[in-house]
């Protein structure tokens, strides 16, 4: 077993407030992203994952890197952590839940409880930085 997951997420803030995506089945809401696959790239990987996920087109080249975040993965107690390479990109097409994924939601600072310890991280940066409410 892998002692790390290495993702890529999507930050999107619109009127002070963060996208996050709940898969089906799952109670909490997480960054819309996903792994890598064999030999991608971040931004290989943004773009693939944002359109399975959300139906959207990310323009590669808009991508800026945020941060890189970890913290260990929801419920386990093995050890296991999360590393989340996060990048903001301009997207055409609209918003639409797809695949796995069964809603969408914008949350602020004060959502923490709703999504993963690393999404946490992600979400006090934001606050810190004067990007999320």
């Amino acid at each position: 077993m892998a002692d790390l997951i290495d993702k890529i997420a999507w930050i999107h803030l619109e009127e002070r407030r963060l996208l996050v995506a709940r898969n089906a089945g799952r109670e909490r809401f997480y960054l819309p992203g996903g792994k890598r696959e064999p030999g991608e790239s971040d931004v290989q990987t943004l773009v693939r994952e944002l359109d399975e996920e959300l139906a959207v087109a990310v323009e590669p080249s808009t991508a800026m890197h945020v941060g890189t975040f970890e913290a260990p993965a929801d419920a386990r107690t093995d050890g296991l952590l999360v590393r989340l390479t996060c990048y903001t990109a301009v997207h055409t097409g609209r918003l639409v839940p797809s695949r796995e994924i069964e809603e969408i939601a914008w949350i602020t600072a004060g959502d923490g409880d709703r999504v993963s310890a690393v999404d946490r991280l992600v979400l006090a940066h934001l606050h810190e930085a004067d990007l999320l409410d």
